[in-house]
Order: C-alpha cells, then structure tokens, then sequence
C-alpha cells in the first residue's frame, strides 16, 4: 500500500508528466517569439547600416560631382560624362548638372607676431619662434618636361666643398703664427711659472724670503708686528 501511494503521490505532485509537457511547449513558444524578434532587430540593424553606408556613399558622390563640375558639358563641346557614342548621358552627367561648384576660397595667412604681439603686454607665455614647413621629399621619379636628372642635381647640391689654393692657404705666415703663439703663452703666464704646491713637500728645503714690506736696510721693521699702546701704572686699579 505504501509503495502504491508513494507511485502516486509522485506522479501527481512531484514528476507531473503534464504540467511538465506544458511547461517545455510554453518554453518553446517564448523561444519563438524571442527568436524573430531578434532577427527583426538583426534585419532593421542591417537596414540601418545599409542605409547609412549609402547616404555616405551619395555624399561622396555629390562631393566628388561638385569637384569635378570642370567636366560638365557645354552647347559647343561635349564632355567626357556625355560622349555622343552613349545612347544616353552617364548618370554622372546628371549629377553634374544638378550640383554646384565649390568656391574657391582663398586661404588666410596668419600673422606669425600675432600671438606674441597680443600676449606681449601680459606675458602669459614665452614668445615662440614658427618655423615655416619642411619642403616634401624629392622623388626619385624623373620628372616630366626639360629637366635635369635627379641624381645629377643632388649630386651638385651635396658635393664636398673644393676651395682653392688662396681659400685654403693662411694669410699668416708660420713664423708668424709662432710669434703670436708665443705672445699668448707670456700673457698667459706674465706673473710666474711656479707653481704653488701647498700640500707636498716640494718647498720644505726652501729657505723663506721675507717681504720687501717687512724688512729694511737696518733691519726688522715694527710696523704691524708690535703694539704701540700706552701703559701709565699708576693708574690701574689693581697691580695685575
């Protein structure tokens, strides 16, 4: 009896076969419906992208016509969008037709001192020195139309420097170069060529020449030595 109950407390409560049925069905319909709205939002995606890839590419293209407005056609010469071989004109002769041309609008050179003559009176920032733009780089290409080669023209820009004979040659003479050699040399050592070693040994033997402000023809002088200060003893309060 309890093994029969048990059966069917189970198979009514716990491991209910159609609950559990219904459960997977309604599962699969959520699946469905997430699924295509997915790809809705995939294909709109797509769309969008599509669309936005195209109104680049007909800006570029309205860009470029209006670049090119040069090519337009006119009543006497054709141009090469509308040849007369065509049955029709391309569809870039329409575009043509249709866009403007772009002005031509001169380019402002700026004052290189315009910063440093508004900022001058303040002194916000150091003045700064603009440095024009480096040159673009030499093709190795031959150039078309009458000119030199290239490798020619390098070739005379960077040779060596070959000075003549009065450019290289001095103008002083060696014995000149050897007077004014030795005039620098007494300048620079006019006061003595001893040199003055304090901590070595060298002038320990020496014997010491006093100074000419220190001694006299009859002797030692005072001056500086002894002090000249008079002495009255009688004076003093103490004996010492």
């Amino acid at each position: 009896i309890q093994k029969r109950w048990r059966g069917y407390y189970v198979r009514k409560y716990v491991h209910n076969y159609y609950a559990l049925k219904k459960y997977l069905e309604a599962v699969s319909v959520n699946n469905e419906i997430v699924r295509n709205e997915l790809q809705k939002y995939a294909e709109m995606n797509e769309n969008e992208r599509k669309k936005k890839d195209q109104e680049k590419k007909e800006k570029e293209k309205k860009y470029q016509a209006r670049k090119m407005h040069y090519l337009l056609s006119t009543e006497q010469i054709a141009g090469i969008y509308n040849s007369p071989f065509r049955k029709s004109p391309d569809p870039m002769e329409l575009l043509l037709r249709q866009s403007k041309p772009l002005s031509h609008r001169q380019q402002q050179v700026k004052s290189p001192f315009t910063d440093e003559l508004y900022d001058w009176p303040t002194c916000k920032r150091p003045p700064t020195f603009h440095a024009g733009e480096p040159l673009p780089p030499i093709s190795r290409q031959k150039p078309q139309g009458p000119f030199r080669d290239t490798a020619e023209v390098l070739r005379q820009r960077y040779k060596p420097l070959e000075p003549t004979l009065r450019v290289a040659a001095s103008i002083d003479s060696p014995l000149g170069k050897a007077r004014a050699e030795m005039k620098r040399e007494e300048w620079r050592n006019h006061i003595h060529d001893n040199e003055f070693l304090p901590f070595s040994s060298y002038h320990k033997n020496e014997k010491y020449n006093p100074s000419i402000h220190r001694s006299g023809k009859y002797g030692e002088e005072t001056y500086g030595i002894k002090h000249f200060r008079e002495v009255q003893p009688n004076k003093w309060v103490t004996g010492k």
